[in-house]
């Protein structure tokens, strides 16, 4: 009988702990929206005080700096508030018959840089459910990254689009220096940068991937990433889940 009652009070105990937990780990996720949501307002009036500043003459670099550091913080709220909201997996989804070949298009043209992506895409498949929004931040994720770690390569980035059996896998490239192979585990995750291999200079806050792999796992996709050497390669499979339609592609 001893040993029961001490198996009951250790099972109690682990049952308090994992309540406690879920608690602070609840709290810590309302003290982080309250904050993201009232930092926008202060960082919205310092944005249009800082345009107000002289652009020419010798406040120009001091404009220029203040501009780019509170864009980023910007971003950094919006990454913050969306990764809350896709933790919620596919409840944070907006699905809708979505040609994405097409999407894949209106994001590239829109990247500095776009002509120089390389791209295998399908010229008709079926429209897919998607949320359209959180492909795009997907795509768009995807191949600024590729482009920032494209600076010195020899090859163009590269975005592919194939049917896999029941889906679709979309496959994004770069032919820059890669991450150690210890790393691979680390990209997706929340404000990781290995700067070892990819240079801190070359921007973001760390959010990118960990939004991405939020955005596919949302979708029941599958998310991997891989050296590809030379480069880095990120493949998402993406569940068929078809609407009526055919997709045309670009």
């Amino acid at each position: 009988m001893r040993g029961h009652s001490e198996l009951a009070a250790l099972a109690a105990d682990v049952n308090a702990m994992a309540h406690s937990l879920h608690g602070m780990l609840e709290a810590k996720r309302g003290l982080l929206l309250a904050i993201s949501h009232e930092l926008r307002s202060p960082l919205t009036r310092a944005r249009l005080n800082t345009e107000l500043l002289p652009d020419s003459g010798e406040a120009q670099p001091l404009r220029d700096a203040l501009t780019r550091d509170l864009g980023l913080m910007r971003d950094l709220i919006s990454d913050l508030l969306e990764s809350e909201r896709l933790g919620q997996g596919h409840t944070a989804l907006h699905l809708e018959p979505t040609a994405l070949p097409a999407l894949i298009e209106e994001v590239r043209t829109q990247l500095d840089g776009a002509e120089d992506i390389e791209r295998h895409l399908p010229t008709d498949m079926p429209l897919l459910r998607l949320d359209p929004s959180r492909l795009r931040l997907l795509v768009r994720n995807l191949l600024d990254n590729a482009l920032r770690h494209s600076s010195e390569a020899t090859h163009p980035p590269v975005i592919s689009l194939q049917a896999d059996g029941q889906g679709w896998v979309l496959r994004v490239r770069d032919f820059g220096p890669g991450v150690p192979d210890e790393v691979l585990p680390h990209l997706a995750e929340p404000f990781y940068r290995p700067d070892a291999a990819r240079e801190r200079s070359s921007g973001g806050v760390g959010l990118g991937l960990y939004l991405c792999r939020l955005v596919v796992q949302a979708h029941g996709g599958q998310w991997q990433v891989r050296n590809a050497q030379p480069g880095l390669e990120v493949i998402v499979k993406l569940p068929a889940q078809p609407s009526a339609g055919v997709a045309g592609g670009g």
